[in-house]
């Protein structure tokens, strides 16, 4: 397992590290906000990583959450969630991204397996087209029932009504 403090790697970084296992590991790939990290996230993380060997997160950076959130998101800057995602055994890299999707991603680390939640459809899994032609998998997971940032932020709207 990494050093939690080393888990936060720049691109560059990260293709180095990947291109010295890349032959004997088995490399995942997912992306999110991960604004307010819940157990369907962990839950969700530990399930994608039993997919390979090295978990990639792709974490969408403040200015991308508000480009797909809105403004008023998101409630915990990227340096914290990006600290939390490190603390978290399942997750191998966290990997910032400034756009909205993280296709650039993508196709500079090309995983092994892509992963998104099962609310995803197939067609719209960005990257997936990517993946598949170099020889990956995508794969879908099954979401934990009612567990969603957006959930916990209207129970504490409501809490304040």
């Amino acid at each position: 397992m990494v050093n939690a403090k080393k888990k936060l790697v720049t691109l560059r970084r990260l293709k180095n590290i990947l291109q010295g296992v890349r032959k004997k590991k088995t490399v995942v790939f997912t992306n999110g906000c991960f604004d307010i990290i819940h157990a369907g996230h962990v839950q969700y993380l530990r399930k994608a990583k039993s997919l390979g060997d090295i978990l990639v997160v792709g974490l969408n950076s403040d200015s991308s959450v508000k480009m797909i959130k809105g403004e008023k998101r998101p409630i915990v800057p990227q340096r914290e969630r990006a600290e939390v995602l490190s603390g978290l055994g399942a997750i191998d890299y966290v990997v910032l991204f400034n756009e909205p999707t993280p296709i650039k991603l993508i196709q500079a680390i090309l995983p092994d397996a892509l992963v998104k939640g099962a609310d995803w459809a197939s067609h719209a899994i960005v990257g997936a087209d990517v993946v598949k032609q170099t020889g990956g998998r995508i794969a879908r997971i099954k979401l934990a029932k009612g567990r969603s940032t957006t959930n916990i932020i209207k129970k504490i709207l409501d809490l304040h009504r």
